[in-house]
């Protein structure tokens, strides 16, 4: 069985950076989907970004467009979220999430299948509080 553990998270002011890590252990599936995932007070889960492992292309939400980076270290099956000039609003908890993939590459790399219901796997998520 496969585990995602995110960590990273933390509270920073308006216009700070951090780091997201997702490490990734266990089973490997053979194709799938990385992605990560907000849940912001009041608000409903929202997929931040999100790349098809053998494929270059990645997805961000237009929130977080020009901000934030996803990025991959092969060796040790980590997954990262490089969040740069944060804002209030990004303030949420972040998750971690795979899953073997059924549909096309592209609709994971465009974001349009990249729903909270598409999703199997889940860590179990790094508070990022971003004060103004």
């Amino acid at each position: 069985q496969r585990h995602l553990v995110e960590s990273g998270g933390g509270s920073v002011q308006a216009g700070g950076s951090l780091r997201l890590s997702c490490a990734a252990s266990g089973d490997t599936f053979g194709h799938y989907c990385m992605a990560w995932f907000r849940l912001g007070p009041g608000e409903e889960r929202e997929g931040v970004s999100a790349v098809y492992i053998g494929v270059e292309d990645t997805y961000y939400a237009d929130s977080v467009k020009d901000r934030f980076t996803l990025s991959r270290d092969t060796a040790n099956d980590t997954l990262y979220l490089q969040m740069n000039n944060l804002k209030p609003e990004d303030t949420a908890m972040y998750y971690c999430a795979a899953d073997s993939w059924k549909w096309t590459a592209y609709s994971c790399y465009s974001g349009s299948s990249v729903t909270p219901a598409n999703f199997r796997l889940w860590g179990q998520g790094t508070q990022v509080t971003v004060s103004s």
